[in-house]
C-alpha cells in the first residue's frame, strides 16, 4: 500500500466534502463572471468563445457533483445530514446549469445581449453566484455566523430584485418590442435568467438549513 493510500486511511472522511463543495462553489463563482462577460462582449464570434468556457466551466461542476455522490454512497461519516448535501449539491449544480443555459439560448436565439433587461439580470447572476461562493466557504469551520447570514440575506434581496426587473422586463417587450419572434425569444431568456436567481436562492436556503443544525 502506497503512502498515499496509508495517509488516507487516517484522514477524516468529512473533509472530502468540504474540498468537493468549495471546489464546487469556485466554479459557481466563475460561472457568475462568465455571465457578466458573455453578456458584455458586443463580437458574436467573442460571444461564442466566453460560451465554450461557460461549457467547460459547466462539465466540471457536473464531475465535482457526481463525486460528491459518489462520496455520499461510499462514506459512512458526512460533515451534515447527508440529504442536506445532496440537496446542496443538486441546488449549486442547478445554479451552473442554467447559467450556461442562458449563454445557450442567447446564442442560438441571435439576440443581442445588449439588452437593459439581460444586462441587469447578468449582474444580479454574477451577485449572487459570488454570494454563494462565499457562504459555502464558510461551512467548513462556521466560525463567521454573521458572514453567512449576511450573505443569506444578501442572496434573498437579489432574488426580489430579479423578480422586479423580470416583471419590468416583460412589461417593457411587450410595449416597445413589434417583432413577436423576438418577444418570445426575449421572454424565454429573461425566464431562464430569473431561474438562476431562484437557483441561488434555494442553494442559501440549504445553507440555512445546515448552520441552524449544526452552528
Amino acid at each position: 500500500m502506497g503512502f498515499n493510500s496509508i495517509l488516507q486511511l487516517f484522514t477524516p472522511k468529512d473533509r472530502v466534502f468540504y474540498s468537493l463543495f468549495e471546489q464546487v462553489a469556485d466554479g459557481v463563482g466563475q460561472m457568475g463572471k462568465l455571465m457578466k462577460e458573455f453578456v458584455a462582449e458586443p463580437d458574436a464570434d467573442r460571444r461564442s468563445g466566453v460560451l465554450s468556457r461557460m461549457e467547460n466551466q459547466e462539465h466540471i461542476n457536473d464531475d465535482l457533483t457526481h463525486r460528491i455522490f459518489t462520496e455520499l454512497g461510499r462514506n459512512f461519516i458526512t460533515p451534515f445530514d447527508r440529504e442536506d448535501i445532496h440537496y446542496l449539491a443538486s441546488a449549486l449544480d442547478d445554479i451552473c446549469d442554467y447559467i450556461y443555459a442562458t449563454g445557450k439560448k442567447i446564442n442560438f436565439y441571435k439576440v443581442n445581449p445588449n439588452d437593459t433587461g439581460i444586462q441587469k439580470m447578468a449582474d444580479l447572476i454574477e451577485q449572487g453566484a459570488v454570494q454563494i461562493q462565499i457562504a459555502v466557504k464558510e461551512l467548513r469551520n462556521m466560525r463567521n455566523m454573521r458572514k453567512i447570514t449576511d450573505v443569506l440575506v444578501k442572496v434573498n434581496s437579489i432574488e426580489n430584485q430579479a423578480d422586479d426587473i423580470f416583471d419590468f422586463s416583460i412589461e417593457r417587450l411587450f410595449e416597445t418590442e413589434p417583432d413577436a419572434k423576438e418577444v418570445i425569444k426575449k421572454r424565454e431568456i429573461y425566464q431562464v435568467m430569473e431561474i438562476v436567481t431562484d437557483k441561488c436562492e434555494d442553494a442559501a436556503n440549504v445553507i440555512e438549513s445546515i448552520i441552524i443544525k449544526y452552528a
